[in-house]
């Protein structure tokens, strides 16, 4: 059975968004910057794609969230990340963490362990990999080799989760949630997903829109997950090919309304 306090959750969240059309400033990679603010406008909220270092910490006082992603990553952006990141924090700000590679260099790795721990994040996002890969020497977390099944990827981000004291979202063919206590696990989405650059930066943007409006981050990434796969499930309903796949995404994070919300989120608790 599905959650169903939480799908009624899941529109009132995407009302709330709507209605108040919170500044997301962004931090983001090349790849993915036009499809990711089209994104957000397309589900109520205001993008800015602010990068310089001398101007993120007065960007970000304006901001709702503040979304960091290191897919196109310089030792710059990090300066400009880290800054943004300690006026929001002074501003009680959410910040989301993309830590897209962790694991795969150095740079990746050392960069987002770097900005958990000078940052307070409320939320990392990010596949299995990704998002193990942010444990510290000594952690009791599994290591991303023995990771199998979603439940053993769940024993591993409940652990971590409490290590690195934020919530973490592991999204995959079924998202996982957790902050070390609770755990959700949200279904809806489609395979077309896969095979469209920058779905899951989408959807951390997504999450920073939600967060704007959700004071509790494990609630508002779950819904957010659940409404970003819904627009997933609206889209291929309608395309069959990855081109115009990606832009009835756009059309379905539009269309889709409360009412549908409350009915289509595929959430489960635990």
């Amino acid at each position: 059975m599905f959650d169903q306090d939480l799908a009624k959750k899941a529109g009132e969240n995407l009302k709330n968004l709507r209605e108040k059309k919170p500044l997301i400033h962004n931090i983001t990679n090349y790849v993915v910057m036009n499809y990711t603010a089209n994104a957000l406008l397309a589900c109520g909220a205001s993008p800015v794609m602010a990068h310089a270092s001398e101007e993120v910490e007065e960007m970000v006082s304006f901001a709702g969230a503040l979304v960091l992603n290191i897919g196109t990553l310089t030792p710059y952006w990090v300066d400009s990340m880290l800054k943004a990141g300690r006026r929001a924090n002074e501003l009680n700000i959410p910040i989301i963490l993309d830590p897209v590679g962790s694991g795969a260099t150095k740079l990746r790795t050392d960069s987002a362990k770097q900005l958990i721990d000078e940052v307070s994040i409320k939320v990392v996002r990010g596949n299995a990999s990704e998002v193990l890969s942010l444990a510290h020497e000594g952690s009791k977390t599994k290591g991303v080799d023995s990771i199998h099944t979603v439940d053993e990827a769940a024993d591993a981000a409940l652990v971590l989760s409490r290590e690195l004291n934020t919530t973490l979202a592991i999204t995959g063919k079924i998202d996982l949630i957790t902050d070390g206590e609770r755990i959700y696990r949200v279904s809806n989405g489609h395979d077309l997903m896969g095979y469209c650059t920058g779905t899951g930066c989408t959807a951390t943007v997504i999450i920073g829109a939600f967060l704007a409006v959700d004071p509790d981050p494990v609630i508002a990434t779950t819904t957010a997950l659940a409404y970003f796969g819904l627009a997933g499930e609206k889209a291929a309903a309608k395309s069959h090919a990855p081109g115009s796949f990606q832009i009835a995404m756009l059309d379905a994070l539009y269309t889709i309304d409360e009412k549908q919300m409350e009915q289509g989120a595929k959430i489960h608790s635990q």
